[in-house]
């Protein structure tokens, strides 16, 4: 009898729930619904509907159910940081802030004019970024949050959601590395973090690992949906973590390229890799499947292209491609990670400026800027790879690119050709993936992530791009450091 297993997967736009099966050797994912996830604005501050969430997990699984399937489990992954305050009596004190909320400007500063930024990353590893929990912590502390100060517990946004399918507070491990208050060493919380937002570690459940069980689906929602009670497992929690999981490498000597709207770029490794080049490169250690190391660097993606197509909405995506092909190569460069793109009103107007500012011919067709974004990413990708290069301790042969970006050909290609190595595309949809591997491997039917791994390369058809017209990217690639490095 075949066994399905029931993924949900929630991005900071929208979220899904995917039924997923392995029949003869091979992956098969189904969608089952599909949902917008909005932020609400009320006052100052903007929250996640998580009520909203939980509805369309619960309508998912009655889709499921009244197909006659029974899943053998469930598992959740979601975007990392932001957290859910439980009470005493267990009930949800308020929605859960956004990571987009402005109150967290400058909170990196303010808490590190009190404590040590250096101790901070080097029990952690974490790159500092505004938004992170530790820093969310802080905030909610100096601006005297009266739900902070009635939290009774606080969950993590995926151990939210099966504390709402299960009643069960944990916290799983690769969520909690993104909050930058896990040890990278004991890979446990660490209390002296806590200690310096005043917070203590009972206030978090117990922490669980990629393929644990956090309990079993609570009998008020089997009665609702007229099932025996399943399963929820815990997967990797972070989707980027999930994602990794499913690259299809055949060989640990790999890099990953996680690519969509943010671009996420990394290697797994054994242990983490916390030093002085390492912390002035600003990279990052977070958890990952089977106890392994996510050492990345997380650059902006796709983004960009997103935000200039709001001056084009007469313009397809193959229209835009087709005239950055035909547009004059290198002639314009950007750092995609530039402060100031880094939410401009008008992101093409922002690019002519950091072009004209840099005394680069100004972009003004739409070839000319789609294709400054693609090759300005592609060698920026060169950059942190280069940098990966330096601080990983075996050799990166090949790049799996995995995510939305893996369909894109042409950045595709220019990656390949700008890293001078191959860049292996696919799979798209590599967070659903690794949802379901783990809970497979939960099941008995995977023995581990390499052998899972395996069954992914077999279930997809994989393109891999061979670099070529290198020494064109070498001199691209010079001027790019020029412009970098003059421009900060």
């Amino acid at each position: 009898m075949k066994n399905y297993y029931f993924a949900v997967d929630l991005g900071a736009t929208s979220g899904r729930t995917i039924l997923g099966s392995i029949d003869n050797g091979k992956v098969v994912l189904e969608d089952v619904n599909r949902f917008p996830n909005h932020l609400i604005n009320v006052g100052d501050h903007f929250y996640w509907d998580i009520y909203e969430l939980y509805r369309n997990i619960v309508e998912g699984l009655r889709i499921v159910v009244n197909r006659g399937i029974q899943p053998v489990s469930i598992g959740i992954d979601t975007w990392g940081v932001d957290f859910v305050m439980l009470g005493k009596d267990g009930g949800l004190l308020s929605l859960p802030y956004s990571y987009r909320d402005p109150h967290t400007e400058g909170a990196a500063e303010k808490l590190f004019s009190r404590v040590s930024a250096d101790e901070v990353y080097e029990k952690t590893g974490i790159q500092v970024m505004n938004f992170n929990s530790l820093f969310q912590f802080d905030t909610l502390r100096r601006n005297k949050d009266s739900v902070l100060e009635a939290a009774d517990k606080l969950v993590f946004i995926p151990d939210a959601l099966s504390y709402m399918l299960t009643g069960e507070v944990v916290t799983e491990y690769t969520i909690a590395t993104t909050a930058q208050i896990v040890n990278a060493k004991s890979r446990q919380i660490d209390a002296t973090l806590l200690d310096m937002v005043d917070l203590t570690i009972d206030q978090f459940g117990r922490m669980v690992y990629p393929g644990e069980k956090i309990g079993m689906l609570a009998p008020r929602v089997c009665n609702v949906l007229g099932i025996d009670p399943i399963p929820v497992v815990a997967v990797a929690g972070h989707d980027t973590a999930s994602a990794v999981a499913a690259v299809p490498a055949s060989t640990p000597n790999f890099a990953y390229l996680s690519s969509g709207t943010w671009s996420l770029m990394g290697v797994e490794t054994s242990g983490p890799v916390i030093n002085e080049l390492s912390k002035s490169l600003n990279f990052t250690n977070e958890g990952g499947v089977e106890g392994t190391i996510r050492l990345l660097k997380n650059i902006c993606g796709m983004w960009l292209l997103e935000r200039c197509r709001l001056d084009w909405i007469d313009a397809d995506y193959d229209t835009l491609i087709r005239e950055a092909s035909e547009s004059e190569p290198f002639r314009s460069l950007i750092n995609p990670d530039h402060k100031t793109l880094a939410n401009p009103a008008r992101m093409r107007k922002a690019i002519m400026e950091y072009c004209a500012t840099t005394g680069q011919p100004v972009p003004e067709t739409r070839g000319q800027v789609v294709r400054c974004i693609f090759e300005s990413l592609a060698l920026r990708y060169r950059q942190v790879l280069d940098n990966l290069k330096k601080l990983c301790d075996h050799p990166i042969e090949v790049l799996h690119v995995i995510g939305g970006g893996s369909r894109n050909a042409m950045l595709n290609q220019w990656t390949a050709d700008a890293i001078g190595m191959d860049v292996v595309a696919g799979p798209a949809e590599a967070t659903a993936l690794g949802n379901i591997m783990v809970q497979a491997i939960a099941e008995g039917e995977g023995k581990n992530i390499a052998t899972m791994r395996g069954i992914v390369r077999d279930s997809l058809d994989l393109k891999t791009y061979h670099p070529a017209n290198t020494a064109a990217w070498d001199e691209a690639y010079e001027k790019f450091e020029k412009i970098v490095s003059s421009y900060k």
